[in-house]
């Protein structure tokens, strides 16, 4: 059986995103934040993106509307309780993931699966939070999640054949392409990923070359779509230091260590697209 109802705890650039790909593939959708101006925001986008695509001939009409007569929006947690499917895309932080995911199993049916699209974190500790650990699995999408045809579905050793299986339909359904991962920090993206990103920041704070040559290095000769410090700035610099400290830490490895001109532009509120400054002005 597959998903029928899905909701979507997080209504950012992650959230919004899921919600809209999974709208878009014929699934009902509940999208939750904590407030209404934060929720109406992640609507306001998602209209926004399906314009864009109609505007473009990527989406038809007759799509857009469908899409949006799929999507709901809600504030209480509690309209959540018949979904199927619960899609996290919350902050970075484990206690809160643990939070969250333990509030839900309180409200939703037995076999509802958890997705947590956490980047770096364990997905067995974030499992430890629910009565029946083998509903939980990790959904790493990449943003912009319309666009980035990637899908990281990460288990854990207790997830059960039957939610991977699953999820890895509904990843099929919604058009990604998906790699299977076992539990590691940093799992296989953001492992690389961050790894090269840390490396590039060092670059700039040694004066190897600029920002936009080592990125230009990277998309050229490399064929990298996006340079991995414009990448940085994409992501927010404040979530890939939280990220980078966190496998160092994990890893035993001074390779994620955040280098300190990325600690400096953070404290000074540099953080990259998100607030219009970075590497590169936005």
């Amino acid at each position: 059986m597959q998903f029928e109802h899905i909701g979507i705890i997080g209504a950012g650039a992650m959230g919004h995103g899921i919600a809209h790909v999974s709208a878009a593939a014929g699934y009902r959708v509940t999208l939750y934040d904590v407030d209404e101006v934060r929720v109406s925001a992640g609507i306001v986008k998602i209209r926004s993106t399906l314009d864009k695509g109609v505007e473009k001939g990527k989406v038809t009409p007759e799509a857009r509307a469908e899409a949006l007569r799929l999507l709901d929006s809600t504030t209480r947690l509690a309209d959540l309780a018949s979904a199927d499917l619960l899609i996290e895309a919350i902050p970075e932080r484990l206690e809160l993931k643990q939070s969250l995911f333990r509030q839900l199993d309180g409200i939703c049916g037995p076999s509802a699966v958890y997705a947590t699209n956490t980047s770096s974190l364990s997905i067995a500790q974030i499992a430890s939070a629910v009565s029946d650990p083998s509903r939980v699995i990790g959904a790493h999408f990449f943003n912009p999640v319309h666009v980035m045809t990637l899908l990281e579905v990460v288990v854990h050793e207790g997830t059960s054949d039957e939610v991977r299986e699953k999820l890895l339909q509904y990843g099929v359904r919604i058009g990604k392409e998906c790699i299977v991962v076992n539990d590691a920090p940093g799992f296989a993206t953001s492992r690389l990923g961050v790894c090269l990103g840390m490396e590039a920041i060092r670059m700039v704070e040694q004066g190897v070359a600029s920002p936009a040559d080592i990125d230009k290095a990277m998309s050229l000769g490399y064929r990298h779509p996006v340079g991995p410090l414009r990448l940085t700035d994409m992501v927010g610099l404040d979530v890939r230091l939280a990220i980078g400290e966190y496998l160092s830490r994990k890893l035993n490895n001074p390779a994620f260590e955040p280098p300190a001109l990325m600690r400096r532009m953070v404290a000074e509120g540099k953080l990259g697209q998100k607030t219009g400054r970075g590497f590169y002005e936005w």
